[in-house]
């Protein structure tokens, strides 16, 4: 076919409604049992009234919400509707195992067979591929350790003392959240988190897009939109930084079996441990290409990977973002367009 598209979050869908209105032969291989994309897996207490702007889907407003909606549920219904709309050819679960070149095609394979395409666009996100990073006595701490992508709500740190690791906006969010349950918290970062509470305009969020845009165009690791952004300092966040809560300690130097260190010698007694320090592109299924800079990133002009032309990343670095998935879902769709239109002429 012409394009098979991986994935069926916001990235994905906005090309595929891009690629059915250029007229392109396409399919949507998406991992998930449902639409919905990573927000199915949110943590239940996230509300819509603490989730970042959300951009529409291309064609199709998203309507207000009641902010007391559980996001989990609010954005797969608006994808699953997004589906049904435009009639897109999604199916599902479908995992991807490895894209290999296959003489001048690309093979995807599947555990529901393989596909052959002429070109591929990468919308795969994040979610995934949690990251966590290693210290040294991890292994002998006898409490709970998780990732922030397994958090499941606040009761469940109800009379313990939770360590939260990581400066992003989950791990805010989720720290205020265990703060009116836990018997105490502490918050720890790398660096010294930075707060901002300039509106989010859409010349900032340019500015931001165009710093993570020129680390793709190097070739390097991407760092998150709201990595570059800054924290927003919303009410709770403002609460959180008066009471205390949000009292930055830097990280520690290793774990105990009761709980952390630093390399000034003091300690902390710990119950839990919670890992909010993100997430990787999700990308080994495209290793057998060969994408990869020297710098450890994937090199883009616009969505298209330099490295192979037949390839489009979105979802990716600049375009990890609802607003920043549309748009490249539409850019992807015209520059496969445009290659196929040459590969005619020629």
């Amino acid at each position: 076919m012409d394009v098979v598209v991986i994935g069926a979050g916001q990235a994905g869908l906005s090309a595929a409604y891009f690629l059915e209105r250029a007229g392109l032969d396409h399919l949507v291989l998406d991992a998930e049992d449902g639409p919905g994309g990573a927000w199915r897996h949110r943590w239940p207490t996230l509300r819509m009234a603490t989730v970042h702007g959300i951009h529409d889907l291309p064609g199709t407003p998203f309507a207000e919400p009641d902010p007391d909606a559980p996001a989990n549920e609010v954005l797969p219904a608006y994808f699953a509707d997004f589906e049904r709309r435009n009639g897109l050819r999604v199916r599902r679960p479908v995992r991807v195992r490895a894209v290999r070149d296959l003489d001048g095609l690309l093979r995807v394979e599947t555990d529901r067979g393989a596909f052959d395409t002429r070109a591929l666009v990468n919308a795969t996100g994040t979610w995934t591929r949690p990251f966590w990073p290693r210290y040294p006595g991890q292994e002998l701490f006898r409490g709970r350790q998780l990732h922030s992508s397994q958090y499941r709500g606040p009761e469940e740190f109800a009379g313990r003392h939770v360590v939260v690791v990581g400066g992003g906006t989950s791990a805010v969010q989720q720290l205020l959240e265990i703060a009116g349950h836990a018997a105490g918290t502490t918050w720890v970062t790398r660096r010294e988190p930075e707060f901002s509470d300039a509106p989010f305009t859409p010349e900032v969020g340019r500015a931001a897009v165009a710093r993570v845009e020129e680390r793709v165009r190097l070739g390097l690791p991407p760092r998150s939109v709201v990595g570059v952004t800054g924290l927003s300092l919303t009410p709770a966040v403002r609460a959180g930084l008066a009471n205390g809560v949000l009292a930055r300690r830097p990280v520690f130097e290793r774990l105990t079996e009761d709980g952390v260190a630093w390399a000034d010698g003091s300690a902390l007694r710990a119950d839990a441990i919670l890992w909010a320090t993100g997430f990787r592109a999700a990308l080994d299924h495209l290793a057998p290409l060969r994408l990869r800079e020297p710098g450890g990133g994937i090199r883009l002009d616009g969505t298209r990977v330099v490295a192979d032309p037949r390839v489009h990343l979105v979802g990716y670095g600049p375009s990890a973002s609802t607003v920043g998935a549309t748009r490249a879902g539409r850019a992807a769709a015209r520059e496969i367009k445009a290659l196929q239109a040459r590969s005619e002429a020629a």
